[in-house]
């Protein structure tokens, strides 16, 4: 019987849906959560509040207001605090959960913002983040009265017009005094997140109450269970560069603000998060200047009598955690291609695996009795929200059910190989109509770190790697040495040799796919985003096996993204050395250095505002390898995208990347 089914095209991504932040309630009845829909039109995403009542009912929208994110439970399951960016500035919202539809009211006005919100243990205080200036804090410090109310619309819009104009003003020119002035995609102010309370019940006079004062942000605030101490982190060098790299957790009083630190500074510590039961604090911890070794799980007492690293002998990453009631962790470990959920018990000191298969954890909540909310992204799904109860993972939602009911999804299948450097495991799709008798383009993709990972069901890449199928091609990607998954040693292989490495375990997966009989090793496409974009130009600088390569947001010359990238500790680290006090190991080790041997017709894909690989870095390549060689090179520059261009950007944006990649290699592995 034939297929029904059609090909998934590039504009199918219109009809994608993702979910975030599952909140199971405290008296377990629901889960809170938010979808997240293309919004074409007008170039960006709808994110609105659902409701999932458990552990049978139906899911059903809870806010409308299209800028919706961070829904937070109080204590009794009465109201959901969440954050919306509905008006000026994002504000906390609260709204009564036991009226669906209801009108939620602003709790926060901040000038800057507000973000962040955690519950006080008996649900009558919330305590979030604004971002406040040194000179901000010191006129809230002296209790200046703020401006009396416009007298009318026409004097409030002038008032706006005057802020607007003079915050532009302000920044022209534009100082920097620090390492980055620049993330995402705009430049970095003077504002740092502090730390603030406020009553949570309706009242005219309820003012905001700041607990820090540092030019240093605090990370999302935690309550303590007895409800008088705040948790969070901090950077230990507010004057440094990347001063996130170096963290110490602290304890803040609720009232007072007294700052206490709970660790040493010897390692960075973050994200603290505390038991209901009040005896433990687990958080993450890392290597100061270290990036290529899994991040540890800590858990410390709170009265700072023992700690413990829960994940050492596992040497895996934790990607997320959340306390069960009785103060159990719920953990979200990367293991070989998959993240999937773990239980640990404080008690017993005993780490189990809650559930096995082939899938990856985004996010993950946990209740009573072992349950878990989860969104979960399979080789059949891009993304749908689960629970795990009694050991059984259900999907409890159906989003892209119905576009998956219209397409035709290719199985994914693993394939492991080795390589000079040991094992390595790898996963490909068959072409869309696959016939055994014929052989097809392939579509080399590589991931980007150069320590992340890539598994069964990545859902950044689902839809990109389904498209590759469907238009004719057989696509393979692999976990090469610096990957995360597969532990310390695992990752460390790639140190201070990013190129050599990584080809060598990549193309012995080309060589073991190319075994199978399914693809033509003379119709070979190859492409990788940001440390897949370097591997991208590395390789095709260093062989002529491919026909067509696109280079996304990538790194080719280290020197130069060392002065203009917002993480130039990454290469030190990597490195082992400055630029200036080794610029032989930059330049031995960039692309860039041998692009007049690029012979592959190669497109550059590169956003205009990306911070973290600016776009000089693909200026650089296309002049090199324009003026130094007769190969084709072309340049597409997206406007207003950063360098989550693939991931987050415009709509209409990502399927014109998808579609101009898709039209590079067809048209070169086809002449």
């Amino acid at each position: 019987m034939p297929n029904s089914k059609r090909p998934i095209t590039a504009e199918d991504l219109n009809r994608i849906h993702y979910l975030q932040d599952p909140q199971i309630s405290p008296d377990g009845k629901y889960v809170a959560f938010v979808k997240i829909s293309p919004d074409p039109l007008n170039k960006t995403y709808k994110r609105n509040i659902w409701l999932l009542p458990l552990p049978d009912g139906e899911a059903f929208q809870l806010t409308r207001g299209d800028k919706d994110s961070g829904p937070r439970w109080s204590s009794d399951a009465s109201q959901l605090a969440f954050v919306s960016d509905r008006g000026d500035k994002p504000q906390i919202y609260l709204l009564p959960a036991a009226a669906p539809g209801g009108e939620a009211r602003a709790l926060t006005s901040m000038e800057n913002g507000a973000h962040s919100p955690d519950w006080s243990p008996n649900g009558t205080r919330i305590a979030f983040l604004s971002p406040m200036s040194e000179d901000e804090r010191a006129a809230e410090d002296a209790a200046e009265d703020p401006p009396p109310e416009p007298t009318d619309k026409l004097e409030g819009k002038q008032r706006k017009e005057r802020k607007a104009e003079d915050e532009l003003n302000r920044w022209d020119p534009r100082p920097m005094w620090r390492i980055p002035y620049r993330q995402g995609t705009s430049y970095v102010d003077e504002r740092y997140d502090q730390v603030y309370v406020i009553d949570a019940v309706e009242s005219a006079d309820t003012k905001p109450k700041r607990l820090t004062n540092l030019n240093a942000d605090y990370a999302q605030p935690r309550w303590s269970p007895d409800g008088a101490s705040i948790y969070t982190d901090r950077t230990t060098r507010p004057e440094g560069d990347e001063p996130w790299r170096a963290k110490n957790i602290f304890r803040l009083q609720a009232e007072s603000g007294e700052e206490e630190a709970l660790t040493d500074g010897e390692y960075s510590a973050y994200a603290p998060n505390p038991s209901p039961d009040g005896k433990w604090i687990a958080y993450g911890r890392g290597h100061i200047g270290v990036t290529d070794m899994p991040e540890r799980l800590i858990l410390m007492a709170t009265d700072g009598s023992e700690s413990r690293v829960i994940n050492e002998s596992l040497d895996r990453e934790v990607f997320d955690l959340a306390w069960s009631p009785e103060s159990r962790l719920m953990l979200s470990i990367e293991t070989e291609g998959n993240l999937l959920p773990w239980f640990y018990d404080p008690v017993t000191d005993g780490l189990a695996q809650a559930h096995d298969g082939r899938y990856e954890i985004e996010q993950i909540s946990a209740g009573a009795e072992g349950l878990m909310a989860l969104t979960v992204s399979t080789p059949a799904n891009p993304q749908e929200l689960y629970v795990l109860i009694g050991g059984e993972l259900r999907e409890v939602t159906r989003f892209n059910h119905d576009w998956l009911d219209e397409v035709i999804v290719q199985e994914v299948q693993e394939l492991r190989f080795t390589s000079p450097h040991g094992e390595v495991q790898g996963w490909y799709l068959l072409p869309v109509g696959y016939e055994s008798d014929k052989s097809y383009p392939l579509a080399l993709n590589i991931h980007g770190g150069p320590h992340a990972a890539w598994g069964y069901s990545t859902k950044s890449m689902w839809h990109e790697w389904q498209f590759h199928a469907a238009r004719g091609y057989a696509v393979f990607y692999c976990n090469p040495h610096g990957s995360g998954g597969y532990g310390e040693a695992f990752m460390r292989k790639l140190h201070a040799a990013w190129g050599p490495v990584a080809m060598d375990d990549i193309m012995s997966g080309i060589d073991a796919f190319l075994a199978l009989g399914v693809a033509d090793e003379n119709r070979m496409a190859i492409t990788g985003g940001s440390y897949g974009g370097y591997m991208t130009a590395w390789i095709i600088s260093h062989t002529d096996r491919f026909s067509a390569a696109v280079s996304q947001r990538g790194v080719y010359n280290l020197s130069s993204f060392y002065g203009t990238t917002d993480v130039p500790l990454l290469m030190s680290n990597e490195f082992d050395a400055e630029p200036w006090d080794n610029h032989a190991v930059y330049w031995d080790n960039s692309p860039l250095k041998y692009a007049a041997d690029i012979n592959t017709p190669l497109l550059l894909i590169h956003s205009e505002n990306d911070f973290r690989v600016p776009i000089e870095q693909a200026e650089q390549l296309f002049a090199w390898v324009r003026r130094a060689t007769d190969t084709p090179v072309h340049m597409l520059r997206y406007p207003r995208e950063g360098h989550e261009l693939s991931r987050s950007g415009e709509p209409g944006h990502r399927i014109s990347r998808l579609t101009e990649m898709i039209h590079w290699f067809d048209r070169y592995v086809n002449e």
